[in-house]
């Protein structure tokens, strides 16, 4: 496996040109990779082959539009086209929570590959990059051989992916350390020529069998919705004891052996992979018998989800302690900042809740109007943090866009008819607000009273200036 370079470099395929696909695809082709693209949905294929990204990413459409014009990336919805192009064929498609269980939906996955096998004539290796309970892959393995031609000539390997939304590019193109479950050197070395890019720029890689590849994924995941649900519960003590879950999350943080990422107080965790991820996992634990050593899961859960809970108790406080009529500008709708994904998204939630409780709510997200309407279209959407603002009884910072987080207190009081905020996110400056006459609540954080000032008679503005 020395001299890697002398090798030519293999043609790539990538089923699936969803979020970790569509990235995958496009930035394999900025390496210098010959690429084709695949999905059924001829809709989004249409879209990308135009140059258009069909969600919401930065620096995607610029890296897009680069591969594109460079002619090394091609899309199609012809898989045929896909098992005569590859040499490695990567699968990306997406593995929901199951419709009657927490287990995870593994259909397309098993679609994906089981239409690859039955097509593929020559040697070639399947690479599974969807995050899959352990044993698929040795489950799959299995299935591919026995419908190929090929039969046991034709492997599987596991290449986990560990995309952050809002920085795909960068973990695509600098990951910090690259996986690759294997069951041969043969498979070992075919993915050694297709990531060597990345690997002479130095990125650790970690060889393992596809359990451990498989297990790596999930893991991470775990650990990280576990710290954030700790110091989420460590919020839950501070509001009955009038702590300061910020100031202990700080302290906490200086502790090298805890640092300080993810230890972030708030409305807690969503999207797309978390959750489910979580929950998928603990039931594979429980059918592998060892559902006890990840029960801790359920509790993670449970309190990532009675955030989202007492974020509505915490707007109602404000509001007088009914909700009925109260007008709410629900900044955000996205599960974070820098994405339009709206699945078990926190701020999404409790604007249903408040809304259920009689609130009037209006939601505005930079990103994510579109994607939040087709979930709940009875909530009201609009275009501008200004539009947003006008005559709020409460203004609920749910998801923290820098624009949420550079607003002017001023500008923002002199469009509501209440100064009162709820800081999901600990983005605020509790002082800054409460100086220019707001009512300043967040999880986990004393009550701060706005400090008095001289009532603005001036007219709204037209605009609200950031």
């Amino acid at each position: 496996m020395n001299n890697l370079a002398s090798f030519s470099a293999p043609k790539i395929t990538v089923v699936g040109t969803g979020y970790l696909g569509a990235t995958h695809a496009i930035s394999m082709a900025v390496l210098g990779f010959d690429v084709l693209g695949f999905d059924v949905d001829h809709h989004k294929i249409a879209q990308l082959r135009t140059g258009k990204v069909p969600f919401f990413e930065p620096g995607l459409p610029e890296k897009l539009e680069e591969a594109l014009a460079s002619g090394r990336l091609h899309f199609t919805t012809n898989m045929d086209k896909v098992a005569g192009f590859g040499d490695v064929h990567f699968v990306c498609v997406g593995t929901p929570q199951s419709a009657d269980s927490t287990a995870a939906n593994l259909s397309y996955v098993d679609a994906a590959f089981s239409e690859l096998a039955a097509r593929i004539t020559r040697k070639a290796l399947l690479v599974g990059k969807s995050t899959v309970p352990i044993g698929t892959a040795a489950r799959l393995t299995q299935m591919v051989q026995d419908i190929s031609p090929l039969g046991p000539e034709l492997e599987l390997a596991w290449n986990p992916e560990f995309l952050r939304e809002g920085f795909a590019v960068q973990d695509t193109l600098h990951p910090d350390r690259l996986v690759f479950g294997v069951a041969s050197e043969w498979a070992e070395a075919m993915l050694r020529r297709t990531f060597l890019p990345l690997l002479d720029e130095g990125i650790p890689l970690i060889v393992a069998d596809l359990a451990t590849a498989e297990l790596v994924k999930v893991a991470a995941n775990s650990f990280l919705a576990t710290k954030i649900s700790f110091i989420n519960a460590m919020a839950e003590v501070c509001e009955c004891t009038s702590a300061d879950v910020s100031l202990l999350a700080q302290a906490l943080s200086l502790d090298s052996r805890i640092g300080g990422r993810f230890l972030k107080p708030g409305l807690g965790f969503g999207g797309g992979c978390l959750p489910k991820d979580i929950r998928a996992f603990k039931h594979r634990a429980e059918e592998l018998g060892v559902g006890q050593a990840v029960r801790f899961l359920g509790e993670v859960d449970s309190i990532n989800n009675r955030r989202r809970v007492r974020t509505v108790d915490l707007i109602r406080e404000l509001a007088g302690g009914d909700l009925t009529g109260v007008r709410v500008a629900a900044l955000g709708a996205a599960f974070k900042p820098n994405s339009d994904d709206v699945r078990d998204a926190p701020a999404l939630d409790v604007a249903r809740l408040l809304y259920m409780e009689g609130a009037v709510v209006t939601v505005y997200d930079p990103e994510a109007n579109a994607n939040a309407h087709r979930l709940y279209p009875d909530l009201n959407y609009v275009g501008s943090l200004a539009e947003a603002a006008d005559q709020a009884d409460v203004v609920a910072l749910l998801t923290e866009w820098e624009e949420f987080r550079q607003a002017d207190p001023n500008s923002l009081g002199a469009r509501v008819r209440h100064r009162r905020i709820l800081d999901g996110r600990h983005a605020l400056d509790p002082d800054r607000y409460t100086s220019k006459g707001w009512e300043y609540r967040a999880l986990g954080r004393p009550y701060q009273p706005a400090v008095r000032v001289r009532q603005n008679v001036e007219k709204p503005a037209t605009q609200l200036p950031l």
